[in-house]
């Protein structure tokens, strides 16, 4: 298989992130794996390792700037291109007003500052080789502000925004940036939210990949600024 090239993705050990690795893996990417679980990371690399695929761990908590750093400064030193990055991290809290202010920060800090960080870091890379494929996780939560759901609604508004500037600024660099806005997705934050739905009537997070894998295949100079994934039970 051949793995020349080079694919990012954090959250990497369950959920939406692990179902990218896999399907990117498949399509020949060797895929950078990053999450603060060192054991379910290493789960799913020996999941890419069983179809011959490749996979390299980075065990980081993406809201320590030290821990992130380093992180980035040893991929940068041992791969020749960043490819495509799936900023997939994230977490949520309910609540709104009532939130503590050190809750409202922490997820911004994992929502979206360190999203910011990844991509500070690796445009410069993707501009010098003048390709690449940005991908930003965000929410249908960052197109429609639900109550008492305001710190995740305004991280993912907030990342949705950075997503469609970066969208304008780079293009002219080779550079495509997509934000995807899933609704329900069949993950352990879904039942966090507190979804009315069950696994089976929420998006499955192979069609997220499936998603990445169809703009990955659209002709060079298309771009697509973000898509909106929303599973039947949940529209209104």
């Amino acid at each position: 298989m051949d793995t020349k090239k080079t694919a990012i993705i954090t959250g990497a050990s369950r959920g939406i992130g692990k179902a990218c690795a896999l399907g990117l893996s498949r399509l020949g990417y060797h895929c950078l794996l990053i999450s603060r679980n060192q054991r379910q990371l290493e789960e799913v690399a020996d999941e890419i390792l069983s179809h011959g695929g490749k996979s390299s761990l980075f065990a980081v908590d993406l809201t320590k700037e030290n821990e992130l750093e380093e992180c980035i400064e040893k991929i940068k030193g041992h791969y020749e291109s960043i490819d495509v990055l799936v900023n997939n991290a994230g977490m949520y809290v309910g609540g709104n007003l009532q939130m503590d202010t050190d809750e409202f920060r922490k997820q911004l800090e994992l929502n979206l500052t360190a999203n910011f960080s990844l991509l500070k870091a690796l445009v410069p890379v993707m501009k010098e080789q003048r390709s690449g494929y940005i991908f930003n996780i965000a929410s249908r939560a960052g197109k429609i502000g639900f109550s008492a759901s305001g710190a995740y609604s305004a991280s993912k508004f907030g990342l949705v925004g950075l997503s469609e500037s970066l969208y304008r600024e780079l293009a002219e660099y080779g550079i495509s940036v997509t934000a995807i806005c899933p609704g329900y997705v069949a993950t352990e934050m879904a039942t966090l939210a507190g979804t009315p739905l069950s696994d089976e009537e929420m998006i499955q997070p192979q069609d997220i990949f499936r998603t990445i894998e169809y703009l990955l295949n659209l002709a060079p100079n298309t771009r697509v600024k973000e898509i909106v994934v929303e599973a039947k039970g949940s529209i209104s």
